[in-house]
């Protein structure tokens, strides 16, 4: 392990200008990425089609499953800017790997909670590996491919989205054994390997000794604060993003215990239409990378949103099960479709030499405070109901999408 001297680039690449998906380092790097996202996803969205199981089996109530998923999004919130400054000052490298070995020690921790405090520790791992592992795959991906950039966010997010179908099914195989902890077994063994992986391919040095230049670092943070937050543009792509993802943090913690207790639907039904949620991103993600590299982020960002406001409208109203399945895939489509496009336009206006920790200085607030999104559903399902819990999101949809399109009017108007 190396403890100073230079850092290999992170973006060194087979090929003076290549970028490539498939071959070639970059290829190479992509495809441990993706491998990694969809691993971790396998494992994090196999917590909703079991939470019916887990309230159940660990007497809770709704509320307390949420407050579980909501402290998950809150650590995951609080770390991004710290995660997104040690990628920048450290190394990429050093950050994902870290944020890996958390997520194994969250994952295996899962396969032994008998008790809610055990839930609360695992889902608290869970949030912190993924701040560290999430924010610097993104980063990498962005030092890796400039002018493919939205179609390798779309691909890679399309990819990790395989992850979170093969969820559903890797929930009723666990459940069919007769323990809900047995699904995460699979997810530690798959993740250590990938780890190993990324520690041979990955040309980029851990640079440990530049852990010590983050002490003291106050000014840092002030001039992070002052650069992202300091244009009304930022601060508006910020309102968008935290009422996209607060609406469908909301609605994935909950949906298949929505679809079995206000739709009837069986578990098993439930959890195809918790699948049916991430199996359109596959097709949805990587077009929407495509486009945005042809056409204006925010537009395509702003439809989407409008798309998925129609989705949960259908999926709020059906009675029957091909509409519901319809609103499930048009809300689906929308949100999937908004996330590698939108992320895509901030790593194009942030600064190279700080985009780690812009991007988590950014994330931080949305994450924080969407986090909430499955707590404020499980609290107004014990008032209410879970239909009127969604009935909620519907404004937040509706606000986010108006945001968008008011940028990209203002922009034009200004010149930007």
């Amino acid at each position: 392990m190396d403890t100073g001297g230079e850092r290999t680039p992170a973006h060194a690449t087979d090929e003076a200008g290549q970028e490539r998906l498939v071959r070639g380092y970059s290829g190479r790097m992509f495809g441990l990425i993706a491998l990694g996202t969809l691993v971790a996803n396998l494992g994090r969205q196999a917590l909703p089609p079991l939470l019916p199981t887990i309230i159940e089996g660990l007497a809770i109530t709704p509320a307390a499953a949420g407050v579980a998923l909501t402290l998950m999004r809150i650590c995951f919130a609080v770390l991004q800017y710290p995660s997104g400054r040690l990628a920048d000052e450290v190394s990429r490298k050093i950050v994902i790997v870290g944020g890996l070995g958390v997520l194994i020690v969250g994952f295996t921790a899962l396969t032994q909670v008998t008790s809610y405090p055990g839930l609360l520790l695992s889902t608290a791992l869970l949030g912190v590996g993924s701040a560290f592992f999430f924010v610097s795959e993104r980063v990498l991906l962005s030092d890796l491919f400039v002018e493919k950039r939205g179609r390798a966010f779309g691909a890679n997010s399309a990819i990790s989205r395989i992850g979170s179908i093969l969820a559903a099914g890797l929930a009723v195989v666990a459940l069919s054994l007769g323990a809900w902890q047995l699904a995460f077994a699979p997810v530690v063994v798959l993740l250590a390997a990938i780890v190993i992986a990324f520690h041979v391919v990955a040309r980029e040095r851990y640079g440990t000794r530049d852990l010590f230049s983050l002490a003291g670092g106050g000014g840092n943070v002030r001039e992070t604060v002052s650069r992202v937050f300091g244009t009304s543009q930022v601060r508006r792509l910020v309102a968008a993003y935290t009422l996209i993802i607060f609406a469908w943090e909301g609605v994935l913690g909950f949906l298949p215990t929505f679809l079995q207790a206000s739709k009837g639907f069986t578990p098993g039904l439930a959890s195809g239409g918790f699948a049916a949620l991430f199996a359109v991103g596959v097709v949805v993600q990587p077009l929407s990378g495509i486009l945005s590299d042809r056409w204006d982020r925010r537009l395509i960002a702003g439809g989407a949103t409008l798309v998925s406001l129609v989705g949960l409208t259908l999926l709020i109203v059906a009675e029957s099960q091909l509409p519901i399945l319809a609103g499930i895939l048009l809300y689906a489509a929308g949100l999937m479709a908004f996330t590698p496009v939108l992320q895509a336009y901030l790593m194009d206006i942030f600064p190279d030499d700080s985009k780690g920790g812009d991007l988590g200085a950014f994330k931080t607030i949305y994450e924080g405070l969407s986090s909430l999104g499955p707590a404020y559903v499980g609290v107004v399902a014990g008032i209410a109901s879970y239909a009127v819990a969604f009935q909620g999101l519907l404004g937040c949809l509706a606000l986010s999408a108006a945001i968008l399109f008011w940028t990209r009017y203002s922009d034009s108007v200004s010149g930007g």
